[in-house]
């Protein structure tokens, strides 16, 4: 996304900018206009008496003229370049104005008790639920927008740096995190509901075809350690086959036969190992040992990486194209949180209660620092900036006033005068 400047970002519209500079070519074009006049009027006075009225006004509207233009010009810059006291107002005052904007935001809008009697007037969860039962309906474009803007943001943060911290929160957490307990948890919550027989069957299994892929290095071993004897006559391969016939027999009867001695010494096992799962010191801070080698792990580490990489895409894809997010089981799933929003008048009840005490929070933990920010951020600017900020905003208004009182003036000007024939 191209990075705008400072200049570009704080530019007004284009419109509001030409509006201003056409009703400033008007009024300095009335100023000049009853100039001429006054000086055609007066040079004729003396052909034709009734064009002293004509004198009157256009002397009267120039006098207005100027003066409003004298004030107008002085909130901003100096008249003509001289340096005339109590000129260029709001130049000189910006840091004044800014604190003064500041204080004003935070004693009438960022005050908790005003905002909580606005946002009861406000139906959050109402608007949430109408957005979500028809995202492609009236609100379309703004759905559209800011999705774009939503992507604008992303694309636009230092991807290294966020992910830098996105990681290192995760690692974080993982830190902090105490696995032993809920492995304990839960492997005392199946046993209790006698949930563990797959899981026993799932190790003769596991078991069974451990022995069958190394058959051979138990062959081995048991011909290593036999004597020469044994060698010579041949006993080494009987005694090998009967272990291994008994491991197997035993395997097969531990699967069959769900009252198997050694199933029930498995149980017996897994619930001791639940137990020291939440209780023994020293099991628990083995498996702390080991979660922080594992963290360690550059394996792990390359997993975090493609995790918020993932993450970062799947955000990005998904506000670039809110249809195809908003589409299928998720996006069905949203419809109906959507009606629910509107006809559960409890849940919508709670939504409201909830954004409430949200924006609540944040002004009542956060209003003095945004009070700060829009202090800060006029003192930061420099007097050309906010003048022209200003000006532009007002400009068309003030112009208004130097054409109202050349009108004005004009008028007191002839009322005096046909006042004088008249007293």
């Amino acid at each position: 996304m191209p990075v705008q400047s400072k200049s570009a970002i704080l530019a007004p519209p284009t419109s509001v900018n030409n509006a201003g500079r056409d009703m400033k070519i008007i009024a300095t074009g009335m100023l000049v206009v009853m100039a001429i006049v006054y000086f055609a009027a007066k040079s004729y006075e003396p052909v034709h008496p009734a064009l002293g009225f004509v004198r009157a006004f256009a002397e009267a509207a120039m006098v207005g003229g100027l003066a409003d233009w004298f004030a107008v010009t002085a909130l901003f810059r100096h008249p003509m370049g001289i340096p005339i006291p109590h000129t260029a107002i709001i130049p000189r005052n910006k840091d004044r104005i800014g604190d003064t904007l500041a204080n004003f935001l935070r004693d009438n809008f960022l005050v908790s008790k005003i905002v909580a009697q606005r946002m009861y007037r406000v139906d959050m969860a109402g608007a949430a639920g109408r957005f979500l039962k028809s995202p492609s309906g009236g609100e379309g474009r703004l759905r559209f927008g800011a999705s774009r803007m939503f992507a604008d943001i992303i694309g636009s943060l230092d991807q290294d740096r966020l992910g830098s911290m996105f990681k290192g929160a995760v690692k974080k957490q993982a830190t902090q995190l105490d696995i032993a307990t809920p492995m304990g948890q839960i492997l005392e919550a199946v046993m209790s509901e006698n949930r563990h027989g797959p899981l026993i069957d799932s190790t003769i299994k596991w078991a069974y075809r451990t022995l069958d892929a190394n058959e051979h290095v138990i062959r081995t071993i048991v011909h290593e350690r036999a004597n020469t004897v044994m060698k010579w006559t041949g006993l080494d391969d009987r005694l090998s086959n009967e272990v291994m016939d008994g491991l197997y027999k035993l395997l097969a009867d531990m699967a069959t036969d769900t009252n198997h001695p050694v199933r029930a010494k498995s149980a017996e096992s897994l619930a001791q190992l639940a137990d020291e799962l939440q209780n023994d010191a020293e099991l628990r801070r083995r498996i702390e040992e080991w979660k922080l080698e594992m963290l360690e792990n550059p394996a792990i580490a390359n997993w975090i990486d493609g995790m918020w990489e993932h993450g970062r895409e799947a955000l990005l894809k998904a506000s670039r194209n809110p249809d195809a997010a908003l589409a299928g089981q998720f996006g069905d799933a949203l419809v109906q949180l959507g009606g629910s929003l509107q006809k559960d008048e409890i849940l919508n009840r709670q939504l409201n209660r909830f954004a409430r005490r949200a924006v609540v929070g944040v002004v009542s933990s956060y209003g003095d620092n945004i009070v700060k920010l829009v202090s800060e951020t006029i003192r930061g600017w420099d007097a050309q900036t906010i003048t022209d900020r200003v000006e532009n905003a007002v400009g068309r208004d003030l112009q208004y006033i130097r054409v109202n009182g050349t009108l004005v003036g004009g008028l007191v000007g002839l009322t005096l005068h046909s006042l004088g024939y008249w007293i």
